[in-house]
Order: structure tokens, then sequence, then C-alpha cells
């Protein structure tokens, strides 16, 4: 388990340093393969059942295969290759990723007193993950970069879960990814519809239709 936390928290930094947007969607589907694996590292060798196997093979089929295929797809509908000005600079956005792993293990460490965690440094990825998945929807101007936040944010959720464990936690995390298959869907779709529309993914630029309509509605009170 602490092997796949690692990579997990590893990935996090590459997503929060990369401008490249198929590296980074590529970076999630890998995501995808480690959270597939982790059911499988929580029940144990000899103790593995249908829940465990269930969740690790819709883990791997949705976020690692057919998630990545939708996103990769709008990628390249859109001719979108990089993320371009940021509102955090990339080397900025490291930076503040090791902070928030340092406040992910401050987290941790004062959890550990008050509830029975069976992996602290799992733990310490999910929250880290959590963390990145909110830096990267509040920083970042491309769409499809925020849905790859988004799905950032549930896997940190997800790892979370796990590493607190809880003998509902597979139904919680069933159904979570069904929400999460369903939001990553419609936003495949608006994805293609803004770039139909506008041309490009930059969702700071929608300001602009405000202040256009603004100033259309007062040229039309000017000339009545």
């Amino acid at each position: 388990m602490n092997g796949i936390a690692t990579l997990l928290a590893i990935s996090c930094m590459l997503l929060l340093g990369s401008s490249r947007l198929l590296v980074s969607i590529r970076m999630v589907a890998f995501q995808g393969v480690l959270l597939g694996l982790l059911p499988l590292f929580v029940a144990g060798s000899g103790h593995i059942g249908a829940a465990a196997l269930i969740l690790s093979i819709t883990n791997i089929g949705l976020k690692s295969i057919l998630l990545p295929w939708l996103l990769t797809k709008a990628l390249f509908e859109s001719g979108a290759r990089r993320e371009i000005e940021p509102f955090i600079g990339f080397g900025t956005s490291i930076l503040s990723g090791v902070v928030l792993l340092a406040v992910s293990g401050y987290i941790v460490k004062r959890l550990q007193t008050t509830a029975e965690i069976s992996s602290s440094i799992t733990l310490i990825a999910g929250f880290f993950m959590v963390f990145s998945g909110l830096f990267l929807l509040i920083t970042r101007r491309k769409a499809l970069t925020q849905t790859l936040g988004f799905l950032v944010l549930e896997n940190g959720v997800f790892t979370t879960g796990l590493s607190l464990g809880s003998e509902f936690s597979v139904y919680v995390e069933l159904g979570i990814l069904l929400d999460v298959f369903v939001g990553i869907f419609l936003m495949g779709i608006m994805l293609f519809h803004i770039d139909r529309e506008f041309d490009h993914l930059d969702v700071d630029r929608f300001n602009e239709l405000s202040d256009l309509a603004v100033d259309i509605a007062s040229n039309e009170e000017a000339g009545e």
C-alpha cells in the first residue's frame, strides 16, 4: 500500500508541474490503475472478496480506460495541447504541492490521536490528492484541466475512504464512482460544445461575454 501511495503522490506532483494536457490525462489514467490495485492490497492476500474485485475492476475500467479515452477525444477535438498561462505558474504550483503535502501529513498526525488508521502514508496521499484536485480546479484556465482536477479530487476521496476503513466503504465508493462517471461524462459533452461554439477551452474568457452583453444593451438603449 505504501508504494502505491507514494506513486499517487508523485503523480499529483507531475500533474501540478505539467503544462501538457495529454500527459496530464495519462497521469490521471495511471492513478486509475493504482487505485484499482489499492482495494486488493487493503483486502490482503487470501481475503480478496467479490466486493474488492468489483471495486478494483470498476476503478480500472472507468478511471484508466473509459474516462481518459473520453477526455483524450475531447482534447484532440479541441486542438488544445497545453495549459497556457495558469493563474499560478507551474514552478510555484510544485512548491505549493510540497506545502500541501506537508499540510496533509500534519492533518494525518492529528487524526492518529483520535481515529484508527490502517495506513498513515496512504491517508496522507489521499488528503494530498484532494488538495491537489482543488488546486487544479482553482488555478487552471482550461476547462479540460479543471475536469482532471475534479477527477483527482475524487481519487483522493476514494483513497482516503480506503485508508480509514469501513465495512460500508465498498458501497460508498461504488456510489461515488457512479457519480463521477456521470459528472465526467457531462463535462466531456460540455467540452465539445464549448470548443464548437467558442473555439477555445479557456473558461476565464467567458467573462468577456457578460461585458459584451452589457455593451450591446447600452448601445440599444442609446439608439432608442
